[in-house]
């Protein structure tokens, strides 16, 4: 393990969110609060940006945040999570890249795409999921990777890394969470490959470890590289906290510049942690074990509802950063308000009987209101965002298969 990062200096009061935050490679984050990735779907259906997100990003920016990524940004664009994913490839519009890069570096903040590929749980709509083994269960069908493919990954996110890096993005971070590809690799439950790639913690780790490695070697020493890993699947027979606590002891290895730790699986049955009632943050305390056993640098997330819950994680020693999802979508300006003497806390909304998923939907129907400038007026009902969604989703359908998939 290399040095620990400088513990902040303020640890008594809200001004320890205000410290900046110096990674590895030598990039400076200006205070402890990042817009943590969450899926906007405001992409144009052909995997670039639209006036929308440019708008949102600027606005989270503009709001304070340290640090804002882009949730489910894709490598590959034949298993995107969905059809509103942002693409970093051949078929991008760099100059419109560049301007999303552009609008959400306001006041020294960076912005980070989420790079990943969905795998198993790739969308219905536009392809026929692969992941790292063929499963037949209720509600998840999907072929598994050849060997071939599976090697060809490390190279796939390096491309977009750089694709990144020639826009104008501050760093990236890779997707390892979630139940998406890589999450998929380390999980027992989804991964029963014996050809080196599936077994031991070790083995399921391995295309993790390569896709690092080459990410590296191709953005080069001094740009960011982050990456977001589950604590815990979050259903049984998935990946255990001791089985994340020693990916946490292999990514200590390498030349990575946060950890982001986050948790739950997006699966059939599922119950998402953000979906939660549980008035406080869900993951502080794998952060705190995470911290015992690496130097990188460790951002958690999940659950911060209010200021005292961020400051405590970061003056504990807990985590050096907190990722900020559905406050932020709630509060754009929440990194000023968190750094102001008076403060003050979103107020989260509260659903009651709400079918899986919609939640999130609803949270996505209002991240394109605060793209537009309209969130005072955003009223929808649940069952009125899971329609509107869904509607979104298959006019991105069709692009997608005709400009990408054609």
């Amino acid at each position: 393990m290399t040095e620990q990062p400088v513990a902040p200096e303020n640890t008594n009061s809200f001004d320890v969110l205000g410290n900046a935050l110096e990674l590895p490679c030598g990039v400076v984050l200006k205070n402890r609060m990042a817009k943590a990735a969450m899926t906007d779907s405001l992409g144009n259906g052909e995997g670039n940006p639209t006036a929308t997100q440019l708008r949102l990003y600027e606005r989270w920016a503009q709001g304070g945040a340290a640090l804002s990524m882009i949730g489910e940004v894709q490598v590959d664009p034949r298993f995107p999570e969905n059809p509103g994913n942002l693409v970093l490839g051949a078929h991008s519009n760099q100059e419109s890249l560049r301007s999303l890069a552009q609008r959400a570096q306001v006041d020294g903040a960076h912005l980070w795409p989420q790079i990943g590929h969905a795998g198993a749980r790739a969308h219905l709509s536009v392809c026929e999921p692969k992941g790292p083994s063929a499963l037949d269960i209720e509600g998840l069908q999907c072929s598994g990777m050849t060997g071939e493919e599976v090697a060809e990954l490390p190279a796939m996110y390096a491309r977009s890394a750089v694709h990144a890096k020639d826009a104008g993005f501050n760093g990236v971070q890779i997707h390892a969470g979630h139940g998406w590809l890589l999450s998929q690799f380390l999980s027992p439950l989804f991964n029963l490959r014996s050809d080196g790639y599936g077994g031991s913690v070790e083995a399921r780790c391995r295309i993790v470890l390569d896709v690092i490695a080459e990410v590296r070697r191709a953005v080069g020493p001094s740009y960011p590289v982050g990456i977001r890993i589950n604590s815990t699947d979050k259903l049984d027979g998935g990946l255990t906290e001791d089985d994340a606590l020693e990916v946490v002891r292999l990514l200590d290895q390498t030349s990575l510049d946060l950890i982001d730790l986050s948790g739950g699986t997006y699966f059939p049955g599922a119950k998402a942690a953000s979906d939660s009632s549980s008035p406080g943050p869900y993951f502080v305390e794998f952060a705190r074990r995470a911290k015992g056993v690496t130097c990188v640098p460790v951002m958690v997330t999940g659950g911060f509802k209010k200021r005292e819950q961020a400051v405590d994680a970061v003056a504990g020693g807990a985590a050096d950063m907190v990722g900020l999802a559905r406050a932020m979508a709630l509060d754009p300006q929440l990194g000023k308000t968190w750094l102001r003497e008076e403060g003050g806390d979103p107020d989260f909304p509260i659903f009651e009987s709400a079918p899986p998923s919609a939640i999130t939907d609803w949270f996505i129907m209002r991240l394109a209101a605060l793209g537009e400038d309209r969130e005072d007026s955003f009223d929808l009902d649940i069952p009125t965002a899971m329609q509107k969604f869904e509607e979104r989703t298959q006019e991105h359908a069709a692009l997608w298969r005709e400009k990408l998939l054609g």
